[in-house]
């Protein structure tokens, strides 16, 4: 079919003068193409110009099948020489530019045929330019082993295109992002480094051909900003690399990116594997509801910070981000994904349009709701074409003048602009109506009725100082049918309505925390969430309301920001306190306030286990760093400053290992380097080990010492060099000496979790140096895997499993798996601290098998999850009828099954098959050995 055969519609010029002028040069087409022509031109100066410029090109095209135009331009990119490639780019754009805006406007193409041809035309460009890079890297012998035929699959490396891009759904003017990723398996270990520095030459070379102007134009705008930890690392990076990194510190919105995500260039296959890996991080096998409690957040922030939050007006209004915008109808849709796609592959689609006709054809949405809504986008889709076609901008806000709203009305086929308004209107409203119904609380439907005790404690609360004003009872009795009802559904309600009670009476105000729960209906899920589900807690909750105060500050439900900006926060609440016991106080304030924050957002969902791991590690190693300096001062204050280098705080265990849960203690050990003074200077001077010993006491002191606001940390010091028999505080020499004539193998396998944390930074690395030089020297020794089956026998009949939901003392559990990981790393002196890493090293020493690595990895999540999870609702032996329904329901969305029987078969299965590979592996060491 011919393009003028094709035609539905037609633009309506805005400016008729220059519609005419460029309608002109096109005297051989049909009549109703010049209409159309006319009229694009006559709205669009930007598309005028494209028209001027490729008229010859764009008249052949016209005249025939819009689709075999565009085809014939795409196989044209694909055999350009590489030295005409910027300027047969940017003309390929030009062209296609124009025959996609002539084709939307004039009807010719629908929504997905628009967006699907700018898609393919930024998937060439994208393969042409990294295919090229790889050639010259080639060619000049800069990507080691690699030969031309290596070319075809760009030597391994693969782009991701993710959003619109990968959705197959770029707008007329959207920059592309891409995540750079090589595969580091098809190069020598000793190769990968210089591979990585080839990869980033190209991946820099494509950027910088698709997004420069130039006389010919641009590609596209390029954005390499959504790889990992993009802040830090380089912009083409290894899949290993991008793996460990999701599994460890992926976050939730990294999630939903990969919902569109997509290889796009490059070694396709590698890269369809790579996201094969990523399954468990971005669909989990729990219905995942919390992504209701991000997308609202995110909403909310998105609102917030664009300042989108007052009355409807059509005049400036954000078409994407504005209330009823196409980001509405996005969120909508990927937050039902990400709720029910890890346990339905069909809900995966990368598409806004097909993924809701998944949800509704599978119940998610009702099936008038996603056509309704499919509607809405595809007109807000065209919507934002048009203004985006008028000056190739890259915005999505409407015009502010009359006669800018003309003219998108004009481009639209609209004479009445007015009439135009008023239906845009209607749609941003009923999308806002449609989808706010979503995020946003049903009404109370007034007062459940209650127990006669129920009844006495509840009107007991009328005299806690949290409802003694009259505004805070009246903001309160709107929103406490709604509470009392959700507390009626906890598998013990008067245990949870007392929990509550006791949350509400240490509550010293009302009317903030009320009018939050009010606006945010959200919070009212979190507190009947924590004292419904969580026995521990609550419990927390109740003995330390004042954390509620985080909630207040707005960035609750922000994503975890680091320990970067959670060490600039510490130290700040610590600078304004004015004396030393305020100080240790006012870190147990902080530090309460951010583990509450973590036991919050791991039991709504936000974080995983292992995130909440890695969170809880966060906090300990900042406290504690943050904390010592100033026992350092207050010490010297009496006795004089640290003699030489002075002492450094290392972290070893689960808190060297980065990996901590709700109630974990910290093992820590302390060395120092008085560099040959014999004593401090100060007025009370001490001999130099008294000196570090007493001052290693003192910092234990801080961390452990009852105060008003509690405990900091419970501290095991029993790791360090001889255990309880040895000095408290070692000297770097010492311990140099001990760990390579004395100590145990226990002793080096808990080398390979220490971790520096506090002190001097040169004494710190020498410390890390000694540790690497120890794993080095005693790793080969004959006795290793002997003595770790000798160890493990004695721990195992030293102590049972605590119940049938142990997960972590046993065959086969958390610290079977946690020794094996240490026993590699010792064995290949590796610096990894972190069990997962630990794990993967196993295939590389030949200890166990690939297969064998990802079940010990995925047992290793399943027991975390279990560990963790047990560990946030109680402090005592895991009991499935003590920890109530909620609790349940939490442990099995945690591990991902739908009954407690199935949980138990599959701790079952996952504790027999690790002990095996456990003891295969110990026999094997053994028979090495």
């Amino acid at each position: 079919m011919t393009f003028a055969d094709a035609l539905t519609r037609s633009p309506i010029p805005f400016e008729p003068g220059r519609g005419a002028d460029v309608a002109a040069l096109f005297p051989d087409l049909p009549p109703e193409l010049r209409e159309v022509i006319a009229g694009a031109a006559g709205c669009s100066p930007y598309l005028a110009g494209l028209m001027e410029r490729d008229r010859d090109w764009l008249a052949g095209a016209l005249a025939g099948d819009p689709q075999a135009a565009l085809a014939a331009e795409i196989a044209r990119i694909d055999a350009l020489p590489p030295e005409g490639l910027g300027i047969g780019l940017r003309q390929a754009k030009r062209r296609i530019s124009a025959l996609t805006g002539l084709a939307d406007l004039g009807g010719v193409w629908d929504l997905e045929q628009v967006t699907g041809a700018l898609t393919r035309l930024a998937d060439h460009a994208v393969g042409r330019a990294i295919r090229t890079g790889v050639e010259e890297e080639i060619r000049r012998g800069r990507l080691p082993g690699a030969t031309p035929a290596d070319a075809e699959t760009a030597g391994g490396m693969v782009v991701l295109a993710m959003g619109k891009m990968g959705a197959g759904e770029l707008n007329y003017s959207s920059d592309i992002d891409l995540i750079c990723l090589y595969d580091e398996t098809r190069y020598d270990p000793a190769d990968r480094v210089e591979a990585r520095t080839a990869f980033v030459r190209v991946t820099r070379k494509m950027a910088g051909l698709l997004s420069e102007h130039t006389s010919e134009g641009y590609v596209f705008r390029t954005d390499l900003r959504l790889r990992p930890d993009a802040s830090v690392t380089p912009v083409c990076i290894s899949m290993a690399s991008a793996e460990l990194y999701y599994e460890a510190e992926g976050r939730t919105w990294e999630r939903a990116a990969y919902i569109k995500a997509r290889p796009c260039g490059g070694d396709i296959a590698a890269g369809d594997r790579f996201l094969r890996t990523l399954t468990p991080f971005v669909w989990r096998r729990h219905l995942d509801f919390a992504a209701i409690q991000d997308a609202h957040d995110m909403r909310l922030r998105i609102r917030d910070h664009k300042g989108l939050n007052g009355p409807l007006e059509i005049p400036g209004h954000n078409i994407k981000l504005g209330q009823g915008g196409i980001r509405e109808i996005e969120f909508f849709t990927q937050t039902r994904q990400l709720i029910a796609g890890g346990r339905d592959p069909d809900l995966r689609g990368r598409a806004t349009v097909p993924a809701l006709g998944s949800l509704a054809q599978k119940g998610w949405v009702p099936e008038m709701v996603a056509e309704e809504l499919t509607d809405h986008y595809r007109a807000h889709r065209e919507v934002e074409h048009r203004v985006q076609m008028v000056n190739d901008a890259q915005t999505h806000l409407l015009p502010t003048t009359p006669e800018g709203l003309d003219r998108i009305a004009r481009m639209m086929g609209e004479a009445d602009t007015a009439r135009w308004i008023r239906t845009l209107r209607d749609r941003l409203e009923r999308v806002e109506e449609l989808t706010g119904d979503f995020f946003a609380p049903n009404e109370s439907c007034g007062r459940p009725e209650l127990s006669d005790a129920a009844e006495t404690l509840v009107e007991g609360w009328r005299s806690y100082p949290a409802l003694r004003s009259e505004r805070a009872r009246a903001i309160f009795h709107r929103i406490e049918p709604e509470i009392l009802r959700r507390l009626q559904r906890a598998a013990n309600d008067e245990e949870a309505l007392l929990r509550f009670d006791g949350f509400l009476q240490g509550l010293p105000a009302g009317v903030q925390l009320f009018s939050l729960f009010e606006s945010n209906p959200q919070l009212i899920d979190l507190i009947v969430d924590i004292c419904a589900t969580a026995p521990g807690l609550a419990a927390y909750l109740s003995r330390n309301a004042g954390v509620l105060d985080a909630v207040l500050g707005g960035s609750f439900f922000a994503p975890w920001p680091g320990a970067g900006a959670l060490a600039e926060g510490l130290e700040a609440a610590l600078a304004i306190e004015p004396d030393y016991e305020r100080r240790l106080d006012a870190a147990r304030r902080w530090a309460k306030e951010w583990k509450f924050r973590v036991g919050v957002h791991h039991l709504r969902g936000l974080v995983d286990a292992a995130e909440s791991a890695r969170q809880y590690a966060d906090i300990a190693s900042v406290a504690v760093a943050g904390l010592w300096p100033g026992v350092v001062a207050e010490f010297a204050a009496k006795h004089g400053p640290q003699p030489g280098r002075g002492a450094a705080v290392v972290a070893m265990g689960s808190l060297g290992a980065e990996r901590l849960n709700a109630a974990s203690d910290l093992d820590l050990i302390v060395i120092y380097d008085a560099q040959g003074a014999e004593a401090s200077e100060g007025p009370k001077p001490l001999p130099t080990r008294p000196y570090f010993a007493r001052l290693t006491q003192a910092l234990i002191t801080a961390i452990t010492a009852p105060m008003p606001e509690g405990r900091l940390y419970e501290v095991d010091m029993r790791l360090r060099p001889s255990g309880r028999q040895g000095p408290v505080a070692t000297s770097l020499d010492s311990f140099r000496a001990y760990q390579m004539e004395e100590a145990w193998t226990w002793e080096h396998l808990a080398l390979t979790r220490a971790r520096p944390i506090a002190g001097d930074m040169g004494l710190r690395e020498d410390i890390e140096a000694a540790r690497l030089a120890v794993l080095a020297a005693k790793g080969g020794g004959a006795r290793v895997m002997p003595d770790l089956a000798e160890m493990r026998a004695r721990i195992f009949a030293a102590k049972a499993p605590d119940g049938i939901w142990e997960a972590k003392i046993g065959p086969g559990r958390l610290q079977d798996l946690e020794l094996l990981a240490q026993s590699f790393a010792l064995r290949l002196a590796l610096p990894a601290r972190r069990v997962e890493a630990q794990l993967r090293a196993g295939p590389r020493g030949g200890f166990v098998t690939r297969e064998e690595t990802e079940v010990l990895a995925s047992a290793y999540r399943f027991l975390w999850r279990l560990q963790a999870g047990g560990r946030l609702l109680t402090d005592r032996p895991l009991d499935m009828e003590v920890i109530g329904e909620g609790g349940r329901a939490f442990l099995l969305r945690e591990a991902g099954e739908e009954t407690l029987d199935a949980l138990r078969a599959h701790l079952d299965r996952t504790t027999v098959a690790v002990a095996e590979i456990v003891e295969r592996a110990l026999g094997q060491g053994a028979g090495q050995a």
